[in-house]
C-alpha cells in the first residue's frame, strides 16, 4: 500500500517555520507566505498538507487563522490542521472553513470525551496527535509532559472512530536524526487505527526505512510527515513520493 507524504507547514506569527524539539525560541523561518508555500507543495505532487498552528498550541485557541485561510485559498488538496483546537465549536468552524481533518492533541489527552463527541459528529474527519517525550504524552505545545504512556492514550480511542493517530517523537522533531521507528511501529502494532509517523526525517533513507519496516509489520502506517528536511532540500518531494508509492 502506498504511504502518504505530508509536508508540514508549521505556523508561528503568520510565517512558515520549523522548530527544534518544539522550542518556540529555536525557530527557523522558511516562508513569510504560507499560501505560496502550500501551493508549492501541491505543485510538487503532494496529495495532503499537514498544518500546525504553533502559537495556538501554546495559547489553547487558534492564533494563525489568517495564515490557515490563506493556505486553504491556495490549494485544492486536503489539509489537516492541529494546534489550539480545544472544543467542538472550534472543530466545526475549521471543518466548515474547508479543513478536511482536524487534529486533536492536548485536547485528546486532557478531554478524551471531546474526541468521541467529535468523531460522532464528524465521522472520518478527526485525527489524534500524540506527541511523546521518552514515550510519555506531552501537551500544551509540548511544554508539559504527563505520566501517561503514548500507547495507553492511543488505546483509549480504539472504538471512537479516529481516522488516524499522528505519532511524534519530540526528541527527534526538527533534528534530522531519523524517525523513532521502534516506537512508531510498536504503537501501530498495538492499535487498529492507522498511524502517521512524524519527527526526525532527515533524508530519503529515513523514508525508505519506514516504508520497508512497515511492509508486512503488524498495524497500519498511513504515511509520514516531513518538515525541515523538505525545506532544507535534504529530501526531494518527487523522490519521496516515488519511494512511498
Amino acid at each position: 500500500m502506498a504511504l502518504t507524504l505530508y509536508p508540514a507547514i508549521d505556523l508561528k506569527d503568520g510565517a512558515c517555520v520549523r522548530l527544534r524539539r518544539g522550542e518556540m525560541d529555536d525557530a527557523t523561518v522558511y516562508s513569510a507566505d504560507p499560501g505560496a508555500q502550500a501551493r508549492a507543495w501541491q505543485a510538487s505532487g503532494c496529495a495532503w498538507l499537514h498544518v500546525v498552528d504553533l502559537n495556538g498550541a501554546f495559547a489553547g485557541r487558534s492564533m494563525n487563522g489568517d495564515a490557515v485561510r490563506a493556505i486553504l485559498a491556495n490549494v485544492t488538496v486536503p489539509v489537516q490542521l492541529g494546534g489550539g483546537i480545544r472544543d467542538l465549536a472550534g472543530i466545526a468552524a475549521w471543518l466548515e472553513a474547508g479543513i478536511s481533518r482536524v487534529i486533536l492533541g492536548s485536547a485528546a489527552a486532557k478531554n478524551p470525551a471531546l474526541v468521541r463527541e467529535a468523531c460522532a459528529a464528524f465521522p472520518g474527519r478527526i485525527a489524534v496527535g500524540i506527541d511523546a517525550r521518552d514515550g510519555f504524552v506531552a501537551t500544551e505545545g509540548w511544554a508539559e509532559t504527563s505520566t501517561l504512556p503514548a500507547v495507553d492514550l492511543a488505546l483509549k480511542f480504539e472504538d471512537a472512530g479516529v481516522s488516524a493517530i499522528i505519532f511524534t517523537d519530540i526528541g527527534r522533531d526538527g533534528m534530522l536524526t531519523g524517525l523513532n521507528l521502534d516506537q512508531t511501529l510498536g504503537l501501530a502494532a498495538r492499535i487498529s487505527t492507522p498511524v502517521i509517523a512524524s519527527g526526525g526525517v532527515g533524508s530519503l533513507a529515513d523514508i525508505v526505512a519506514l516504508r520497508d519496516r512497515a511492509a508486512g509489520a503488524p498495524g497500519t502506517i498511513d504515511g509520514v510527515i516531513v518538515g525541515r528536511a523538505l525545506y532544507d532540500g535534504r529530501v526531494d518531494p518527487a523522490e519521496a513520493l516515488h519511494a512511498l508509492a
